[in-house]
């Protein structure tokens, strides 16, 4: 597994540096001057310049991104074109809170998705499995963004029971982990419920049963176990889009975040910062996949990494 491992984090780097080189690319294609944003509105042509030249933006593009990957491989970012302060300092400031966002939501959208999605493939045709299905179908198709504004306008404006912005307290967590996770929630428990009811007409199942084990047992020790390798695969992914998928609930709550920093980033043509971001984005989705690829081993002692 070990020698697995390395094999597919090497495999990451030219992928990595192919996107790397899409994202310099696509970002300068951005709408926009960074050294006018810095020198000022009112600034003169010649004040312009100055700070391009400093910035290093008069250097043909692909010099630019030749300098930007060697700050990249000595571990130098740069510094934000913003405020100044090193793109790392800038990032850490934000990682925080994402983070705990991020898990906030994905520890109960788990939790419940997966449960939910037992509930309903045991019950299947029952007024439960519809209820089951029409919140899972429903959690889906809101908007988050939607969701966000009207979990602000009842319980925060209307009753006044959590704050309307910022992570200042536990109970702050609360709408912005319901925004973020209701999607997942619903699309977890879509796929417990299908992988399940595809388990439990295995014929293990039937001959647990017919030896007569309890009913709990058949169906988490048999039909659940068989059925983690599907699920692992759809939680490996969410995670991976709640943490790139922060900025509308970020901006929606006024979380400083780095799906809020983004954005500030873009608008603000802080190039360096949405390289990094970007990066940054796409290495967690690459661990994400890999993690989610080493515990197929661990579900299944079937499987044999070569």
């Amino acid at each position: 597994m070990g020698r697995y491992c390395i094999k597919r984090l090497l495999s990451a780097i030219p992928l990595l540096l192919v996107i790397s080189f899409l994202i310099f690319m696509f970002i300068h294609l951005i709408p926009g001057d960074p050294a006018r944003m810095v020198a000022g509105m009112d600034a003169t042509e010649q004040q312009v310049q100055v700070v391009r030249e400093q910035l290093g933006l008069d250097k043909p593009i692909l010099t630019q991104y030749v300098d930007y990957m060697k700050g990249l491989f000595t571990g130098d970012l740069g510094d934000s074109i913003k405020n100044g302060a090193t793109v790392a300092d800038t990032i850490g400031s934000r990682f925080g809170a994402t983070i705990t966002l991020t898990f906030s939501s994905m520890i109960w959208a788990v939790i419940i998705g997966i449960g939910i999605g037992i509930v309903s493939a045991v019950k299947r045709g029952s007024p439960i499995d519809y209820l089951v299905m029409l919140i899972a179908i429903s959690g889906i198709s809101v908007p988050g963004f939607w969701l966000g504004l009207m979990l602000i306008q009842w319980f925060a404006v209307g009753l006044r029971l959590v704050p309307t912005q910022g992570l200042d307290t536990l109970s702050s967590y609360i709408l912005p982990s319901i925004t973020m996770g209701a999607g997942i929630m619903a699309i977890l428990a879509r796929f417990t419920r299908s992988s399940m009811l595809e388990s439990l007409r295995e014929d293990y199942v039937r001959t647990a049963r017919a030896k007569g084990l309890n009913n709990f047992l058949v169906i988490m020790r048999h039909a659940f176990r068989n059925s983690l390798v599907e699920v692992v695969t759809v939680a490996g992914l969410q995670i991976g889009g709640l943490l790139s998928g922060s900025v509308l609930t970020e901006t929606v709550f006024g979380i400083p975040g780095l799906g809020r920093l983004l954005v500030d980033s873009i608008e603000f043509r802080d190039y360096k910062v949405i390289q990094a971001l970007l990066l940054f984005f796409s290495l967690e989705y690459i661990i994400i996949n890999i993690i989610v690829d080493l515990l197929y081993g661990v579900l299944n002692p079937k499987i044999r990494y070569d």
